[in-house]
């Protein structure tokens, strides 16, 4: 593989040092090409790497789907874990984008609407995290820290 910028590439990937020669994203970019052109001549090695990135990409996929409605980066993990399973699985990539276009969608419409609907927005992730955590067992857990056994405070998938 050659490092000359190709033709196909975005005008972004091909920028250039004052020079006039490829500029430090293109040699990374050139380089982690021979990488995975290297992995992908050997089947075995390929099959192994493949089903590494889906491990590593569904792991970072769930945690983000179960941390969307805590306050951190659960959309981040969401579209990190699509976008490490697009390096490899075009399915993937193809979800990513169908994702990301829905969830600029919704973020529009949410963005545009009056106090009422942000309000409510916020009290139904409120109420979301809350049960969320009753049904993980965490106040029963946190109760029993500070000496406090009420019974409502079991959750009834950790009983």
């Amino acid at each position: 593989m050659t490092s000359e910028p190709t033709a196909d590439r975005a005008e972004s990937d091909t920028v250039a040092t004052a020079s006039g020669s490829p500029g430090r994203w293109d040699a990374i970019k050139d380089r982690w090409r021979a990488f995975r052109e290297g992995i992908a001549a050997r089947p075995i090695l390929n099959a192994g790497y493949r089903v590494a990135v889906g491990v590593i990409g569904g792991l970072v996929l769930i945690v983000g789907i179960v941390t969307i409605p805590y306050p951190g980066p659960g959309w981040a993990l969401v579209f990190a874990g699509f976008g490490i399973l697009a390096t490899e699985f075009m399915w993937a990539h193809h979800t990513l984008t169908w994702v990301r276009g829905k969830y600029r969608i919704v973020m529009d419409w949410y963005t545009s609407r009056g106090w009422v609907i942000k309000t409510l927005g916020a009290v139904a992730t409120f109420a979301l995290v809350v049960v969320t955590l009753w049904l993980l067992g965490t106040y029963s857990m946190v109760g029993g820290w500070i000496g406090v056994d009420w019974p409502w405070l079991r959750s009834p998938l950790m009983s």
